[in-house]
């Protein structure tokens, strides 16, 4: 998933806290970015404005705090995950419950991968 330079900035503009360099966000692992495409990708398409993903974001980043998390940085992108499949779902795009049968489908559809292969879904990773 290539990630849009301008759209990154527009959303780095947007959202206090996000991980950046000179050049733009930073990411410490691949599912990171491609978190943040997908943000950026449903904010374009008017699912969310970023006013509103930012009050979601930090709503999440309290929750999490009041649980024990010590808001170290480290765990930034979960929280962005999190507020991700939250909005995903009260927006009414994806249930809660086709959201982890997905996941459990991707889970399966890595097992079965070989390192360094791509992971192809399968209409049979999602009857495991």
């Amino acid at each position: 998933m290539a990630l849009d330079r301008q759209a990154a900035a527009r959303a780095a503009a947007a959202v206090t806290g996000i991980p950046r360099d000179d050049d733009g966000p930073v990411f410490k692992e691949p599912w990171e970015a491609q978190a943040f495409a997908m943000a950026l990708a449903l904010h374009e398409r008017g699912l969310f404005t970023w006013n509103e993903w930012a009050a979601s974001l930090a709503g999440e980043i309290k929750r999490a705090q009041e649980l024990g998390d010590a808001d170290s940085g480290e765990t930034y992108y979960r929280h962005w995950l999190a507020t991700l499949e939250r909005m995903i779902a009260e927006k009414g795009v994806a249930t809660p419950d086709a959201m982890h049968r997905t996941r459990q489908a991707w889970e399966h559809a890595a097992d079965r991968t070989p390192h360094g292969a791509p992971i192809e879904l399968k209409p049979e990773d999602f009857h495991n």
